[in-house]
């Protein structure tokens, strides 16, 4: 699968001639191409050039007298391939933000609806800009209520907005948008279980903890979060995040089934192999309104404990309940039912 956007990174002299020499030849002879100035003037001494091609491909370059940087979702030439790789967060201020203008106002061209959600643009750019996941996740915010059933496109993607517009994952922002995926193929359930990721992120922090994804235990395995309370001494509790398939897109043919199946499936892999010590949230976002009345009514068990069921919708309503002994207190942000 390919990564997020990234800048390569040349530590040599370049000018307009090598430019066309060793950039815009190899490119409009393979693709067709075109080098102009760039929408946006960089600030810090540097010059740009931005490269269209007749695909719909762009990449851009800057550089000054000691360095150049090249960012692109197209064919890389063959004078940067040996060249380091960063995020937006590693290169200068100055070539960031001028990128990150330069590819934002392109996006914002193509996707007109990004308007109304900077933060979800911003946040989602290295995947939204990359050479294979382009339209992928775009469409997966465009079309699917951000997976989100019985809701507007327009409030699924409203409800994320609001939950990067808190700025607690920016630390992680590659982190947590290469999951979304990089990938030509659209994949509905995979991106709208990544979703759960945001959400249990949402839900923590509205709880009162801070959060730390990714976090790597003894059995190698990654578990989604730690959640830190500043007002209570301890080494955090860790979570995991799994999110069953509604009953329309598996063979469990009801909710309740789905909900036992999928958390089966995660306890008896992942957290048995831990040995204990993890929470389990059970996300049933993707379950329409009948699908979630069968399963609160029923509240299964999850073959895990501790651990909480919960629902969330793009009003911010999240209903819950709990089975075991809970060491996180959700108080703060679910209903419990």
């Amino acid at each position: 699968m390919a990564r997020p956007l990234r800048f390569r990174h040349s530590p040599q002299s370049w000018n307009l001639d090598r430019l066309h020499r060793d950039l815009l030849r190899p490119l409009d002879d393979g693709l067709g191409a075109r080098c102009s100035r760039p929408w946006y003037r960089p600030a810090g001494g540097y010059d740009a050039r931005r490269f269209d091609m007749d695909n719909g491909d762009t990449a851009l370059f800057v550089w000054d007298d000691d360095e150049a940087y090249w960012l692109g979702n197209t064919e890389t030439p063959s004078a940067l391939w040996q060249t380091e790789k960063y995020t937006f967060d590693e290169v200068p201020y100055p070539v960031a933000r001028w990128a990150q203008r330069e590819l934002l106002a392109e996006l914002r061209e193509a996707e007109p609806w990004l308007a109304d959600h900077p933060h979800l643009a911003w946040f989602f750019l290295p995947v939204f800009c990359s050479k294979d996941g382009s339209d992928s996740t775009r469409e997966f915010f465009r079309d699917h209520a951000a997976g989100f059933p019985d809701a507007t496109r327009e409030e699924g993607r409203a409800f994320y907005e609001s939950v990067l517009r808190s700025g607690v994952l920016d630390e992680y922002r590659y982190v947590m948008a290469s999951k979304l995926g990089t990938s030509e193929r659209f994949d509905h359930v995979r991106m709208s279980a990544t979703m759960s990721e945001f959400t249990v992120a949402h839900l923590l922090t509205e709880a009162g903890y801070a959060i730390t994804p990714e976090i790597e235990v003894t059995t190698g395995h990654s578990i989604d979060f730690r959640a830190d309370r500043p007002d209570v001494n301890g080494e955090g509790l860790l979570v995991e995040v799994t999110r069953p398939l509604p009953p329309t897109r598996r063979a469990a043919n009801t909710a309740v089934a789905a909900v036992r199946e999928t958390a089966e499936t995660k306890t008896t892999g992942q957290l048995r192999e831990h040995g204990g010590g993890v929470t389990l949230l059970v996300d049933c976002s993707s379950f329409r309104d009948d699908e979630w009345a069968q399963v609160k009514g029923e509240q299964p068990g999850v073959r895990h404990r501790p651990a909480a069921v919960f629902r969330a919708r793009p009003s911010g309503r999240i209903e819950a309940y709990s089975k075991g002994s809970l060491p996180l207190d959700l108080d703060r942000a679910v209903i419990w039912v």
